[in-house]
């Protein structure tokens, strides 16, 4: 067999842009956390879910890529390019966590400098393997299973999402994928509008509530991306690139739903934004094709920042988070001038990651890995 072949399929242009869209939203967010007050006042209220509508693009496209190529692929060789596709830039991000960490001493993370250099290490070479950390190595104070990068935990989710469906899930016929993914679809239901927090918010602490958040979050959308590539044909779409783009917009900047006395209503509107809207938006860009060059260059550059932007901005969001709160009372006015600041620096980080790290170690790691 050869392995080149594997790389032969083209993309889907339209889903690799709305990824970068919704990685772009996820730095709003993280800038826009700090400065609020409560869950309920947050600019950017939804902009966690864009992890779950990551997990949802990533079952369509594994499945796009993969589901016919079983006869010339074992589990072993599925996971070496998963591994490939997705470690280098971990292990990068969680480097770059640990040359800022002491750097990023604030209020809030007053005992840092406390932390001993050994600690920090073993914490990054824990880190590289994506593995959480228990509770007794959180060295930053807020819980994480990846203290040095906190967007980690989706990507352990992640990979608990390929095993799933490299080790059997793929087998599945599509009235029992179908079953799975309505049982899977009513346990985020339940969790959604029962949970006290009134979102599906967490995930990323190595302790029984959030593992279960974290499964749940990425089990219903994984597979139904998954479903949606078996079972609806796309069809043409015009201006789908556009369509998608506002309606991503539309659910990741929604305000609170409800109040405090009616948390089941934002619960209800995330779960339904995550069974039914998203896999709406996936598959109307699916349908649809670029129309130009600006939107061919647009929905490329979006791609190919992606993932490096969303595995590396937190990285600078942890020193905007100290500035933040070594100045209380801050306002959005005052504090815009350093959150663009830190999403410049982020996208110019995304860049040279891509170009002067991601793609050389992926080139030679997919020689090695032949």
């Amino acid at each position: 067999m050869d392995n080149n072949t594997l790389y032969t399929k083209p993309h889907y242009q339209i889903l690799d842009g709305l990824r970068g869209l919704a990685a772009i939203i996820v730095v709003f967010f993280h800038l826009a956390e700090p400065l609020a007050i409560s869950r309920f006042d947050n600019v950017v209220n939804h902009g966690y879910l864009a992890v779950d509508f990551f997990f949802l693009i990533s079952g369509y496209v594994i499945g796009y890529a993969y589901d016919d190529r079983w006869n010339k692929l074992t589990i072993g060789s599925f996971l070496r390019r998963r591994f490939e596709r997705l470690q280098p830039l971990v292990v990068l991000g969680m480097t770059l966590g640990a040359i800022g960490f002491y750097f990023t001493d604030s209020t809030i993370w007053p005992l840092i400098h406390m932390v001993p250099l050994w600690k920090l290490i073993v914490v990054m070479l824990i880190g590289y393997t994506i593995l959480p950390i228990p509770l007794s190595l959180d060295i930053r104070g807020w819980e994480e299973m990846h203290p040095l990068n906190s967007v980690g935990w989706s990507l352990f989710f992640e990979y608990i999402a390929n095993i799933l469906y490299a080790l059997g899930i793929r087998k599945l016929s599509n009235k029992a994928l179908a079953c799975f993914v309505v049982l899977a679809g009513a346990v985020l239901l339940h969790f959604a509008v029962t949970n006290p927090n009134g979102d599906v918010a967490g995930g990323w602490t190595l302790n029984a509530l959030h593992m279960r958040v974290g499964i749940t979050r990425t089990i219903f959308p994984f597979f139904a991306g998954l479903l949606l590539l078996r079972v609806a044909r796309p069809t043409y779409i015009k201006n789908a690139f556009l369509w998608c783009s506002l309606l991503v917009a539309a659910v990741l900047f929604m305000p609170r739903i409800g109040s405090a006395e009616h948390l089941w209503m934002n619960g209800l509107y995330e779960a339904f934004c995550i069974i039914i809207v998203f896999p709406l938006i996936v598959y109307i860009g699916a349908s649809g094709v670029v129309h130009n060059q600006r939107e061919n260059k647009i929905c490329k550059f979006l791609g190919n920042i992606s993932y490096p932007l969303y595995i590396t901005h937190y990285v600078l969001v942890y020193f905007y988070v100290a500035w933040v709160s070594n100045h209380k009372g801050i306002t959005l006015s005052q504090a815009w001038p350093y959150a663009l600041l830190t999403f410049s620096g982020a996208i110019v980080l995304a860049n040279a990651s891509l170009k002067l790290y991601d793609e050389p170690v992926r080139a030679w790691l997919r020689k090695k890995l032949k």
